[in-house]
């Protein structure tokens, strides 16, 4: 039985020193590599400049009330269309006590100044009709009796503005109702009823209540590197693409560059804005992130290949051809070739091979 177990450890110890030996001989053998085979197809290759930035409206008009106090109602939403003049929201007027007080001590001085007056023109009149005072009497009695009473008429609008914001006679002026300044869309309404609002003054921009664009006249508004701001100019065509409708395009036209440059992040960026001029149809909403491919070097019906089959050595290029010469390892010979305008993806070939040769590409198996 000894036996039997020795003989088995020895094969087995065998089978192991063979296999490790056909282990390490497979690996160290070289294996033919693999590449893609690639014929160069003519094209048109365009340099691209692309700029980030966001989708807004060229006007954006904020509303703000021009009294202050609390809203009671508002009679539109976002996304509603709305005309100049039409009525957005209401507000209420809280008077300042002070102010109202000042305003009835007024009302009560004018009024006893008025029945004051009235009495006096009353009894000038009397005896004016009986000859006894000249007309230069009577006039100037009358003109104070009407003076008393319009300051009577001022006194008693000057309390109703205070307590509701309007009076009768200004009614179609009155500050109160909200109303909108352009003919556009309502972006946002970032109040609620009941919220109290600050008029706009000297000291403060004021509470908003609406923000209304025009959202037919639409811009792309980005900033571009120093390095590439020299390739651009106005009128160019932009192409947006816009990530948040599953990269949709839509055309512009470049219509501004900023004359002075803006340090970010250690770099120097200029503004640019391009008019909207083509949505394609789609509704595109404001502050949409977009990127702007701008066309600034252009080859049309150019032979090309992937820069990718390229072997860059200094400042020569080459591409390895599929050929049957034995002298050249059997299968490829290395040719230098002259190229042009590049997009990163595929480059134009100017001299070296043509679209009847077939050329090396990246490795698939080795």
């Amino acid at each position: 039985m000894k036996k039997v177990l020795k003989t088995l450890f020895v094969i087995l110890l065998v089978a192991i020193i063979i296999g490790t030996f056909v282990y390490l001989w497979q690996k160290s053998s070289k294996k033919e590599v693999e590449y893609e085979t690639i014929t160069p197809t003519v094209r048109t290759i365009e340099k691209k400049s692309t700029i980030n930035g966001t989708i807004e409206p060229r006007n954006e008009i904020l509303l703000k009330p021009q009294i202050s106090g609390i809203i009671t109602d508002i009679y539109k939403e976002a996304g509603q269309l709305v005309t100049k003049g039409e009525v957005i929201a209401k507000v209420k007027v809280v008077p300042d006590i002070s102010q109202l007080s000042s305003a009835e001590s007024r009302l009560n001085v004018a009024k006893i100044n008025f029945e004051q007056m009235k009495n006096d023109y009353d009894r000038v009149s009397k005896l004016y009709e009986s000859g006894v005072l000249p007309k230069e009497s009577f006039d100037s009695s009358q003109s104070q009796y009407l003076k008393a009473a319009e300051e009577v008429t001022n006194a008693t609008e000057n309390i109703e503005i205070i307590k509701e914001g309007m009076s009768k006679s200004t009614a179609q002026y009155s500050n109160t109702q909200i109303k909108s300044t352009i003919t556009g869309m309502i972006l946002d309404i970032p109040v609620k009823i009941g919220n109290s609002v600050i008029q706009t003054n000297n000291f403060n921009d004021g509470t908003t209540i609406a923000t209304i664009a025009d959202m037919n006249d639409l811009i792309f508004v980005g900033k571009v590197d120093e390095t590439e701001i020299g390739k651009i100019s106005e009128g160019n065509d932009v192409n947006l693409i816009i990530g948040a409708m599953s990269d949709a395009q839509c055309k512009a036209q470049l219509e501004y560059i900023a004359p002075k440059g803006n340090i970010e992040n250690g770099a120097t960026v200029f503004e640019i804005k391009a008019a909207i001029t083509d949505t394609q149809g789609q509704f595109i909403r404001s502050g949409y992130s977009a990127n702007g491919e701008i066309v600034t070097d252009k080859r049309e019906n150019v032979l090309s290949i992937p820069e990718s089959s390229i072997e860059f050595a200094g400042d020569s290029t080459f591409v390895y051809v599929v050929t049957t010469d034995e002298s050249h390892d059997g299968k490829y010979k290395r040719v230098p070739i002259k190229t042009g305008l590049s997009d990163g993806i595929f480059i134009e070939v100017v001299a070296g091979i043509s679209d009847t040769n077939i050329i090396r590409g990246k490795v698939i198996a080795q």
